[in-house]
């Protein structure tokens, strides 16, 4: 039995049974764990605010090399109340936490995606403690693409992923979600297009350089995102 304590995120909770709850957690130090919290349902005294999201935790698991761990013990390291405050942030929150269960592995240790993932929560917390807007897609559609790389999904946005011909800056491009990234035209194209301006903002945005984008930017933005997440992860844009 490997016994695990660890920083961590909670991103997903259901029900299990009439008194358990399965909770799958990303942690710093193991990746993706699943873990079999007995008697969840019946008493939030045991954990306090430590089953919910958006916080930071610090986790004690039981790891038997079973599909499901077992959680020991859990507590708040960090709240982010500024976050639970606001339905803006709590839905860029969500978003990004979704988009971190579905591409990261389970027991597979992804720093950087941890890194990413902690460091957008904190600041979306601190933009509503400023008194500053929370715009969901804008504020982390550059964290999803940031994600795609990290995890290995990465959008090739400069050249043609068939020929490997470059693409100019600033100019408009097919991208096709299934092969990669963008395609030219004599290669077939794509059905769907992306304009050379926000093609040229988003590469930026995919090598961890500061970009904010518009609301409209940022819903584009994230279509592609989701699209190439379902292809590669069991993703639902329903």
């Amino acid at each position: 039995m490997k016994r695990i304590e660890s920083t961590a995120l909670l991103v997903r909770s259901i029900g299990y049974g009439e008194v358990d709850i399965i909770a799958t957690f990303l942690t710093r130090e193991a990746g993706k764990l699943a873990c079999i919290v007995r008697g969840g349902r019946r008493s939030q005294k045991r954990f306090g605010g430590a089953l919910e999201p958006i916080h930071e935790l610090f986790v004690t698991i039981e790891d038997k090399g079973r599909e499901l761990c077992l959680l020991k013990e859990a507590r708040v390291s960090r709240a982010r109340h500024g976050v639970t405050a606001n339905l803006e942030a709590m839905e860029a929150a969500g978003q990004a936490l979704r988009w971190a269960r579905h591409l990261c592995p389970p027991r597979v240790v992804e720093p950087a995606a941890w890194a990413m993932l902690d460091g957008l929560l904190d600041v979306l917390d601190e933009r509503v403690l400023r008194g500053e807007a929370v715009v969901p897609n804008a504020a982390t559609v550059a964290f999803g693409l940031r994600l795609l790389a990290v995890v290995g999904y990465a959008l090739e946005l400069e050249r043609c992923v068939r020929c490997g011909r470059p693409c100019p800056a600033g100019r408009p491009a097919f991208v096709d979600v299934q092969a990669g990234g963008i395609v030219c035209s004599a290669c077939g194209g794509a059905r769907r297009t992306i304009k050379g301006e926000l093609r040229d903002r988003a590469v930026r945005a995919q090598r961890g350089e500061g970009i904010d984008f518009t609301a409209a930017e940022g819903a584009e933005l994230v279509v592609i995102v989701e699209e190439v997440m379902a292809a590669h992860s069991g993703f639902d844009t329903a």
